[in-house]
């Protein structure tokens, strides 16, 4: 399939499981919560198998509710990876509530919208330890910002200031998440094709994202590793350099193609409908 049909198809496919799944969503969080923190999760495996995610998953998520989930940013695309493979709402910035259709999709799923200037760290707090409170695990990017995908940026400690939370059953439970881009089409992406799917610096979204919906299949890895808590550290800003450390050692590891010793079963392989995988050095020519 060429990469023009192909793009047309993941688009169709894309519109026409969202735009019916979103008052399904709305009226799931009004009637029936459980059901509303279920779906996004087969949702975002849907999107992930529409747009050729094949997801490979190390490591075993926390089960613990609340947990905080700490991962690595390297594009809007990291919100259907991580959104397949655990059921937790995302923290963003505030200007995401406003953004067409997704800042839709992220009310509906509940995120926690924060400015994150320095003058606002005490509401950013609250609000995210409001929502751990009624139980529910959140996902947050600590690098505030998105990267090339090579290396991991440095890990803002304020953002871990909600670390301190704690509930009946103890101190918050905090996992940090690596997130690579290895592969495309199967073969090692390298340095110079993993800019198809970062998204960063001045990047402008529909030019990147009508690149991303021709490229063939993607190879991400995932993983989970050893839960902490802030009480295992001599301060939030410890426990940040402790989350950034294994984290850029787990995106290190899967771009040298070493692999965990613990793995669960891929949940999102790519479908047939969405048409034969453009290859990778075709890939380089697409604009």
């Amino acid at each position: 399939m060429g990469a023009f049909l192909l793009r047309v198809v993941r688009i169709l496919l894309y519109l026409g499981v969202t735009f019916p799944l979103m008052p399904a969503q709305a009226l799931a969080l009004r009637f029936h919560p459980s059901l509303g923190d279920r779906l996004p999760r087969a949702y975002h495996r849907i999107c992930c198998r529409i747009l050729g995610f094949r997801l490979e998953v190390f490591g075993t998520p926390s089960d613990r509710k609340p947990t905080l989930f700490v991962g690595n940013h390297i594009s809007y695309l990291d919100i259907l990876v991580f959104g397949a493979v655990v059921p937790a709402s995302f923290v963003a910035k505030a200007e995401v509530r406003g953004w067409p259709l997704f800042g839709w999709l992220a009310r509906l799923q509940k995120t926690v919208f924060v400015d994150r200037q320095v003058r606002s760290t005490h509401k950013q707090r609250d609000a995210i330890a409001e929502r751990l409170a009624e139980g529910g695990s959140l996902i947050l990017f600590p690098e505030g910002t998105s990267g090339d995908g090579n290396r991991v940026l440095p890990f803002k400690s304020s953002l871990f200031s909600v670390a301190a939370f704690e509930d009946a059953q103890g101190p918050l439970t905090v996992q940090p998440v690596s997130v690579a881009y290895v592969k495309l089409d199967g073969m090692p992406m390298g340095r110079g094709f993993r800019p198809f799917f970062a998204w960063y610096g001045d990047m402008e979204m529909a030019p990147h994202l009508w690149t991303v919906l021709g490229l063939g299949s993607a190879t991400i890895r995932v993983e989970f590793h050893a839960p902490v808590t802030l009480a295992e550290f001599r301060s939030r800003k410890a426990l940040a350099q402790h989350c950034e450390t294994v984290i850029a050692q787990g995106v290190a590891a899967a771009l040298s193609g070493r692999r965990p010793a613990e793995s669960v079963a891929d949940p999102a392989p790519p479908i047939p409908a969405a048409g034969e995988p453009v290859s990778a050095p075709e890939a380089a020519s697409l604009s």
